[in-house]
């Protein structure tokens, strides 16, 4: 690993390639670990819509990967919590443009999970993330 980019993803031999996350992460430095962020702006009032509150979440973990001292390329994993699959797998195709609009090219290890509610009651979407920063 060099020292601009200190994680890696990990692809075991004769894994195909994943597509918008990595199996796993490899990394060396300080761990900044997230709360679960959602799509809410500095003054609390949550965007309206599952594309329109992940891209504000995705603009939320950058400002405190940011505030803590690091950068996108430095987060290592993500896990999604959704109150509606279904709102996200018909969301592909728009999601990855939304993604790569705020997270650029860098997809850490990564899993989504359905869950009945989230604390926020109009949250459709929270984000936990774990950074490695030099």
């Amino acid at each position: 690993m060099s020292s601009e980019t200190l994680s890696r993803a990990i692809l075991p031999e004769g894994w195909p390639l994943p597509r918008g996350y990595a199996n796993g992460m490899v990394a060396e430095g300080r761990v900044l670990v997230t709360g679960g962020l959602v799509g809410w702006d500095e003054n609390g009032v949550f965007a309206k819509g599952f594309l329109p509150q992940l891209e504000r979440t995705f603009l939320n973990i950058k400002a405190v990967v940011e505030a803590g001292g690091g950068r996108i390329e430095d987060i290592v994993r993500m896990t999604w919590y959704v109150t509606d699959m279904e709102a996200y797998r018909s969301s592909l195709k728009e999601l990855g443009p939304v993604y790569r609009g705020v997270l650029g090219r860098h997809f850490p290890a990564m899993a989504v999970v359905q869950v009945v509610s989230l604390v926020e009651p109009e949250a459709l979407v929270e984000i936990e993330a774990t950074a490695v920063i030099a």
